[in-house]
């Protein structure tokens, strides 16, 4: 189901975050139709069962200590306290995708903004109860690797 790299190179094959929504409808519209995550596969079962698997582009990781979290908090949402599991998308326009997805019922928690790892983001609460990051990179990730406390691949820094 995956075009990624074969086992022997990649031992885990696929991040898939899985999010129990309420309103199944109205998290399917938002997340496939307005924020555009394509729809790789969708299945239907006994009782109402449904779920749909969207795919977000590339999956990642992204690990921080408590002084990273305070920090993005900061720079992101003047210090409010970010959800333990916030959900970050990649977009080309941070701006505008922010307003869509505010337009289609999420709620603003914080405007688009530049941080200090030279990308553009927003903070928003959406369908299935999550707490969103969009973030668009205003440098590549050579550029961004040129300046103190950043690096392209390995330890240190900072994505998104």
């Amino acid at each position: 189901m995956t075009d990624h790299a074969p086992a022997s190179t990649h031992r885990v094959r696929q991040l898939r975050l899985v999010v129990e929504a309420e309103d199944f409808d109205a998290a399917l519209r938002f997340y496939r139709d307005v924020l555009g995550l394509t729809e790789r596969a969708a299945f239907e079962g006994e009782g109402d069962a449904r779920v749909a698997i969207l795919d977000a582009g590339a999956a990642t990781l992204e690990l921080a200590n408590p002084a990273q979290v305070r920090m993005i908090d900061a720079v992101e949402a003047d210090g409010r306290p970010s959800a333990r599991i916030r959900v970050a998308f990649e977009v080309e326009d941070g701006a505008g995708v922010t307003d869509e997805l505010v337009d289609a019922g999420a709620q603003l928690i914080a405007a688009p903004r530049e941080t200090p790892w030279r990308s553009l983001n927003s903070r928003l609460h959406a369908p299935g109860e999550l707490e969103i990051t969009l973030f668009q990179e205003l440098e590549t990730p050579l550029e961004r690797s040129s300046h103190p406390g950043f690096t392209a691949g390995g330890a240190g820094g900072r994505q998104g």
